[in-house]
């Protein structure tokens, strides 16, 4: 049957009740130059045609390769008992919890999310999530403009450039300024930053590890920023939180993470998570939903939104954002997920991936004219300086099956001969040394 279910009777018994003669009516109003000449579907299929056709075109997409792309985005194994577990039909259908007595159990897994994220992050409060990590810095950016009232957000040229692009496009057409301070070699120039953060400054926003794969102490200038009256606002890798210094250690106001890594697929970009944290100080401005948890009459657990400063509960003057949803399916793969490893065990996927990095980069440097891009210290992703173009070498080696890494020029015009290399605890040792031998032979 056709995906429209009405009868040619059912369309002109509706067609008389709003007082036109037929379906090309409900458009005379649009141009004929305006409308589409052809939408060029094709003849409708059966439904075991259809599956062969998708099929087939799921076969062309290459799934053998061995890839070590990152730059944000990393393929971690994730247990077979996330993915039962989540796709339990209360979990998988569950949207917005409108009605709290309704929806408790949609309620207490945000709940035990946000305390997962307060507990990996050190900070005080977290919310019920966000879309992705982008949006959750830009929705942290706007936060330190609302607490301060200041207009010039200072960024570090070493944040993902992914993210940056989008803050670019996001407060494009709003009152602020974005002031980008280069890096250094792969590595963020402390001194320039603590520099540009002054009397007119909403927020210095920084990244651990950074894009090229860092590791920086921002301790001090997130103190120098509380000095000047800003907001310090840190992205972070939420597995590598289990064996740096947390935001909270570090003095953030706002920290944010993207949380593909915890549990979340690949799956060609997406949905992933955004993750939000901040310091009880400035809890009010926090944007989206809260949820709490509190006891009824009867003295019962209950669990309740706490905090919904979004404009489909509250005046639009007074919404803290526009974020209009959560990602609490996503979210909840990550709880799923933490809850599996447990302390422990993402400390271990930290360190197996972080001895897989080291492992390659031993290898790769090995090779001659290639070396680190910076001699900072580094998680599990790291950037390697080649005799060649980075977007040559990866072009040759994906041909062959194997990813080598993302060639950085692609944001950072100047860094051609740069590739950043990721390893998780998927490598192998094995597998890093095939790399090194085609990377070798190429070279």
């Amino acid at each position: 049957m056709p995906f429209i279910p009405h009868t040619q009777a059912e369309v002109r018994e509706m067609l008389d009740v709003i007082g036109v003669n037929s379906l090309d009516d409900l458009f005379v109003d649009i141009e004929p130059s305006m409308r589409p000449a052809s939408f060029s579907l094709p003849a409708g299929l059966s439904e075991m045609d259809v599956v062969a056709k998708l099929e087939a075109l799921a076969a062309r997409n290459r799934a053998d390769v061995v890839s070590f792309l990152g730059a944000g985005f990393y393929a971690h194994h994730i247990p077979a008992a996330v993915d039962a577990i989540v796709g339990r039909g209360e979990f998988a259908t569950a949207y917005t919890p409108y009605q709290a007595e309704c929806s408790q159990g949609t309620l207490q897994a945000i709940f035990e999310y946000q305390t997962a994220m307060c507990r990996l992050f050190d900070m005080d409060c977290a919310n019920a999530s966000v879309y992705d990590g982008g949006s959750a810095m830009f929705e942290g950016i706007m936060m330190a403009v609302r607490v301060t009232g200041r207009h010039v957000i200072v960024m570090d040229e070493s944040v993902n450039p992914i993210w940056r692009t989008m803050i670019a496009s996001c407060i494009a057409n709003l009152n602020l300024r974005l002031q980008t301070v280069p890096h250094q070699e792969g590595r963020c120039d402390l001194q320039a930053l603590r520099a540009a953060v002054d009397a007119d400054c909403a927020a210095v926003v920084a990244q651990n590890p950074n894009f090229f794969g860092a590791i920086t102490d921002l301790t001090d200038l997130f103190a120098h920023a509380k000095a000047q009256g800003a907001l310090g606002l840190l992205a972070v890798n939420p597995v590598m939180q289990s064996v740096l210094k947390t935001p909270g250690a570090m003095g953030a106001d706002i920290a944010v993470a993207d949380g593909q890594p915890l549990g979340l697929p690949l799956s060609f970009g997406g949905p992933y998570l955004g993750i939000m944290t901040c310091s009880r100080a400035i809890l009010r401005q926090f944007p989206g939903r809260i949820a709490g948890r509190t006891t009824d009459a009867d003295g019962r657990t209950g669990y309740v939104l706490t905090l919904q400063t979004r404009e489909q509960h509250i005046r639009r003057a007074k919404a803290t954002s526009n974020i209009c949803s959560n990602q609490a399916l996503c979210a909840l793969r990550a709880l799923v997920h933490l809850c599996l490893l447990g302390p422990e065990g993402l400390t271990r996927v930290a360190e197996l991936s972080m001895d897989r990095a080291r492992y390659a980069a031993l290898r790769l440097t090995a090779l001659p004219g290639v070396s680190l891009l910076h001699d900072a210290p580094f998680g599990y992703e790291f950037a390697l300086r080649l005799p060649m173009s980075a977007h040559e070498a990866a072009a040759k080696l994906s041909a062959r099956g194997y990813v080598p890494g993302f060639p950085v020029a692609r944001y950072y015009p100047d860094l051609d001969d740069v590739l950043l290399v990721a390893c998780t605890e998927c490598r192998t040792e094995e597998q890093i040394d095939v790399l090194t031998e085609m990377l070798g032979g190429i070279l």
